[in-house]
């Protein structure tokens, strides 16, 4: 355990908002500094894992800072395996702050972004997926997101990457005995431990695809709605939103800068930004809007080009379509199904009316398909982009031993990789892992986590 003291606000702070705020203070001082610091009326029991009430006092003047609840966590039964003192203050900026300033004075140092955590993991208490999926849920915008983070704090991923490593090392450990000792040893059967080691990488390679799918109900999608002016892209947003984000009327170039709005559907996370209407202008105001609507373009998930199906199908929208940047998924959207059309849809995705509502599932269902969402509403658990890139590496370890089978090379050359592919996958769950890759994680991490 670490012989300095640390202390951190846990709570978010802001002026008129919340009821209580807690200060957290985890280390060997972390009991006298509350018993210096926290004065409980009566013949309150000061004993572990028992809310005491009381207020905090300054020292040094005698003064009453705050009415609070202390909660005392000897170790090891606590988050960080260390004794942990909370007061729970009220919530705003000033008490809380001041009690945090107090027990700073009284000898603990400011906890850095995610110290605690990786505390808790430093002493046993998490193992390296445990500790990323509380950041995880912390930061989740989506109820979905939210449940892949309880499953990866559960256990869930550790208990699959654990197992895949041991299946590993079991066979790491047959090859480097032949290596060492194949004289004195039954032959290896080098077809099994290659089923094996392809079983093993089959397994990697469908967590990766998980992922991946993962990372959509995480970080979620910035969609862009494109078209010429007055074809309906702020009514699609105010539809989509649920509430009237953007202007609507019937005057073309009414938009003349971005309009975002941030809402979930069916458990994915969206910005939805509303452009400017793109055409040929003098307005050098609408110029602007329309500049940054190709810039949004350039930075968007996937792009609904909408179109007005009463004028048909034009040569500006065919023109948009072609100036969309080459391999960026994107959706044809005919609005105004609810007035009757010019003519056929062309090759519209989807038609859809932005003033009554029609066509909107279908919409969202083909938005989802097309930014590769599917089948997300089955995924246990979902590997983090630094996972994500590990277990890829893990895989391609595994392909250059399978490759050294084939080529009958000697066992020493399978050893190589799959040490490798066995090291990626300890540095998933934390069993390998350096001092630096620990910091750059946890740095992450907001402070009093």
């Amino acid at each position: 355990m670490s012989s300095e003291t640390i202390a951190a606000v846990a709570t978010a702070v802001a002026a008129g908002e919340g009821s209580v705020s807690i200060v957290r203070i985890s280390g060997p001082e972390a009991e006298v500094i509350g018993q210096r610091l926290f004065e409980a009326p009566g013949k309150q029991v000061w004993d572990s894992h028992r809310v005491l009430y009381g207020h905090v006092r300054d020292p040094g003047s005698g003064e009453r800072v705050d009415e609070a609840l202390l909660l005392l966590m000897r170790a090891p039964r606590s988050f960080t395996r260390e004794t942990v003192v909370e007061l729970h203050c009220h919530g705003g900026l000033i008490s809380v702050q001041r009690v945090l300033e107090l027990v700073l004075a009284a000898g603990a140092r400011r906890a850095l972004p995610g110290e605690f955590s990786q505390r808790a993991f430093l002493n046993g208490r998490l193992d390296l997926t445990r500790a990323e999926a509380i950041s995880e849920l912390v930061t989740a915008r989506s109820r979905r997101a939210a449940q892949l983070a309880m499953a990866g704090l559960d256990g869930g991923l550790e208990r699959r990457i654990s197992a895949l490593r041991l299946r590993l090392l079991d066979q790491l450990a047959e090859l480097e005995a032949r290596v060492d000792f194949e004289d004195d040893l039954p032959p290896l059967d080098g077809q099994a431990v290659a089923s094996e080691l392809q079983a093993v990488r089959a397994e990697l390679l469908e967590l990766v695809a998980d992922g991946e799918r993962g990372q959509i109900l995480r970080e979620g999608l910035k969609v862009a709605i494109v078209g010429r002016p007055n074809v309906g892209k702020s009514s699609l947003l105010n539809l989509l939103s649920r509430c009237d984000r953007a202007i609507v009327t019937d005057l073309p170039g009414t938009t003349r800068d971005l309009v975002e709005s941030e809402l979930v559907l069916k458990g994915v996370p969206l910005t939805l930004l509303d452009t400017a209407g793109i055409r040929d202008t003098d307005d050098r105001v609408e110029q602007i809007g329309i500049e940054r609507s190709r810039g949004a373009v350039q930075a968007a998930d996937v792009v609904l080009l909408l179109f007005d199906l009463v004028q048909g199908w034009l040569a500006e929208d065919q023109a948009l379509l072609d100036s969309l940047p080459p391999g960026i998924p994107h959706l044809v959207v005919a609005n105004k199904a609810d007035q009757p059309a010019a003519g056929p849809p062309a090759d519209a995705d989807v038609c859809i009316s932005a003033l009554t509502g029609a066509g909107h599932e279908a919409l969202v269902d083909r938005l989802l398909q097309r930014c590769g969402h599917g089948g997300e509403q089955g995924l246990r658990v979902a590997l983090n982009q630094r996972q994500l890139d590990l277990a890829v590496s893990a895989a391609a370890s595994l392909q250059r031993t399978l490759e050294a089978g084939e080529q009958q090379l000697p066992w020493d050359f399978w050893t190589i990789d799959l040490r490798g592919a066995v090291r990626s996958l300890g540095e998933i769950t934390g069993a390998e892992v350096t001092e630096a890759v620990l910091d750059r994680i946890f740095s992450r991490f907001c402070i009093g986590k």
